[in-house]
């Protein structure tokens, strides 16, 4: 899978299409996100620690201003992993939707596909005439370290 599959000029066109501009700190947070791993899920206050570690002058308020216009724009999914703590993760394109568990103890999170899942949310979306544009089902348990 292409890591960059989102380019500069992209992102700068799409955000000129919204009435935005490509600010060297979102193209900056896009470059984080497309630098971690599949499965990898950073929250608003890491993002903006790596960001000053990196000497990255941006407020926290600004992080997620720019977190919640990524997601709107489609290019990260927002998911709430544990209570009140919200996560972020990139969209990437031609993925299946997939599924999180995750320890309600230690917070350690796994990452699933499950067709039947996303069959049942598609069959219930079109019989309410919605069209599916992501799904997403969060588990919450206890892993078999913290269960011990």
């Amino acid at each position: 899978m292409d890591m960059t599959f989102y380019s500069a000029e992209l992102l700068k066109q799409e955000l000129n299409d919204r009435g935005y501009r490509l600010t060297p700190q979102r193209q900056k947070i896009l470059d984080i996100f497309q630098a971690q791993p599949q499965g990898e899920h950073l929250s608003a206050e890491f993002l903006h620690q790596d960001l000053s570690q990196e000497g990255e002058h941006i407020s926290l308020s600004t992080v997620y201003r720019t977190l919640h216009l990524m997601v709107n724009m489609g290019l990260l999914r927002e998911l709430e992993l544990a209570e009140g703590h919200k996560h972020y993760e990139l969209n990437r394109p031609l993925r299946e939707h997939h599924h999180h568990l995750v320890c309600v103890h230690c917070n350690k999170t796994l990452e699933f596909s499950d067709t039947q899942i996303d069959q049942v949310g598609e069959k219930q979306a079109n019989a309410a005439g919605y069209y599916v544009l992501d799904c997403q089902l969060t588990l919450y348990g206890t892993c078999p370290e913290c269960d011990r």
